[in-house]
Parts: C-alpha cells; sequence; structure tokens
C-alpha cells in the first residue's frame, strides 16, 4: 500500500506537527548508541550482540594471554 501523498488525520493538529524540531534528539542518541555493522557472512556466525560480545571478550582474553 503506497501514497505519495502525505496525509495527517484529523486528530492531530497541523500546527503541533510543524512546531516540532526534527533530529532534536539526534545527538543524544547518537552518543548513547554504539551500533557496528557486520558483514553478511560474519552475520551467520555472529546473529546477534550476545554472540559477538562473547567472541571479542574470547579474542580479547587470547591476545592478553600472547603478550
Amino acid at each position: 500500500m503506497s501514497n505519495d501523498k502525505d496525509t495527517l488525520r484529523e486528530e492531530y493538529p497541523e500546527d503541533l506537527i510543524k512546531s516540532g524540531v526534527r533530529g532534536k534528539y539526534a545527538k543524544r542518541y547518537r552518543e548513547g548508541t554504539n551500533l557496528v555493522l557486520i558483514d553478511p557472512d560474519l552475520h551467520k556466525e555472529f546473529p546477534d550482540s550476545e554472540s559477538v560480545n562473547r567472541a571479542l571478550r574470547d579474542y580479547l582474553s587470547k591476545k592478553r594471554i600472547a603478550t
């Protein structure tokens, strides 16, 4: 269902929508977010945050032992 026309429900006053500030919280959100994208082939092995964190902790512990 695609509609090229922007529509606003009657219950939402247009002046309220126009008074908003675009990106008001964007900076604060980025500062509190740590997002890393992995390649699709790696996603098969690391499908979630838990598996990525476990692998990185294992890697770091082995690296510390080697040095």
